[in-house]
This record gives structure tokens, sequence and C-alpha cells, in this order.
């Protein structure tokens, strides 16, 4: 006769075998999770390290790139059409509101050559507006792109801030680029470098970037 376990043809099992086989399927469940959960880390981890080695780490010391070029801004007086690269767009009363010529605004499309002669071929374009913020001092506020179009460099620069002309240099930002600078940022250090009545100024810009892609 056949024992009561045994009928059915299937061998019933002791609670401790129930036991034991469920946690043996939790051990594998919980293994399965633990390798999902690595290889994740690693893909994320993997990532960032790509995005970190696609640029030049950021280094207050040493920029990645520097180029020091002269802007060369000549103001439209009413008989200059052929050589003016600027032209006043606001000018309150004239001459500006008070001593320091506030409130006048200038645009520009200025030559950027690599030395200080007006008619060297230019390797960008300076395009953009400026306009003079305080009525204590002079002071101008500065927002333009470097249009590069050169054998030796493509895309855009862009430069703002303001151009505190008491100082001997001044830092503006920038804040922003295209092409061979895509996404860079930097300083762009202006010094007055000649003045010619009121019609005519050049001043070096030496642009370093700290952070390259």
């Amino acid at each position: 006769m056949l024992r009561p376990e045994n009928m059915g043809g299937t061998a019933k099992k002791n609670p401790s075998q129930l036991a034991s086989k469920a946690m043996n399927n939790m051990g594998t469940a919980g293994k399965s999770s633990y390798c999902i959960l690595f290889f994740s880390f690693l893909i994320v981890i993997s990532s960032c390290v790509d995005r970190t080695q696609s640029k030049t780490v950021i280094s207050s010391k040493k920029p990645c790139k520097r180029l020091v070029l002269y802007y060369h801004d000549t103001i439209f007086t009413g008989d200059n059409v052929d050589n003016a690269t600027a032209a006043i767009i606001a000018n309150p009363n004239g001459t500006g509101l008070g001593p320091f010529k506030f409130g006048k605004t200038v645009v520009f499309d200025d030559p950027m050559t690599t030395d200080k002669q007006f008619l060297s071929p230019p390797v960008a374009r300076a395009q953009g507006f400026y306009f003079y913020n305080m009525k204590t001092t002079y002071n101008a506020w500065f927002a333009y792109s470097l249009v590069f179009n050169s054998t030796q460099y493509k895309g855009t620069l862009n430069i703002m801030g303001a151009d505190m002309m008491d100082e001997a240099s001044r830092d503006l930002s920038v804040v922003g680029g295209t092409g061979d600078f895509f996404m860079t940022r930097g300083i762009a250090t202006f010094r007055t470098d000649e003045v010619q009545g009121a019609d005519y100024f050049r001043v070096e810009m030496d642009i370093k970037l700290y952070e390259c892609y």
C-alpha cells in the first residue's frame, strides 16, 4: 500500500526544504538586481568620463587658447561713409546726458587685426553695440560677437561686459562661441591703444580662453 505522502505521484516536501528553496530564489534575484545596478553605474561613469575628456580642464592660471587682436572703431561723422565702421543710433541731446556721454549708443561692425595697422587684412569682424551707462565717469557696456572667417579660425566668440575706461586694463567675459570656439568661456582684457579725436580709437584685446572643447 502506498503511503499517504506518495499518493498522486508527487512527494511532499517538508517546510524546511521549501524555506531553503525560497531563500535560494531570493538570493538569485538579488544577485541579478545587483548586477543590473552595477552595470548601470558603469554606464553612467563612462558617460561622465567621455564628457570630461572631450574638453580641456578649466584652469584659472593657464589658458587653453590665447588670441591678441586689435579692435579698430571708426565712428560715422557724416562725411566718412566709406571708412566708417560704427554709427551712433541713440544720443540724448546730441552729445549724451552730461559730460560722460550717458545714454549714447553705438552699433559697430569693426575690423579685428593681428597688428595695429587699420588697413591690415582683418582676421575677424567685431559686430555688436556699446552704450555709455555712467553719469559720473566714462564707462561703456559692450555686447558683441567676433565673427571669424580666416584660414586659421572659423566660428564666433561672444563677449560682453563693462568697459571701465578709467582703468588701464579691463576684463570682459567671453560667454560662449561657435565653430572652432564651440561653447568656450574665458576673459577678454581691453587696453586702449590709441585715440584720435572723437572719431577713431583702437583697443588691444587679449583674449584668454579657459574652457575649450
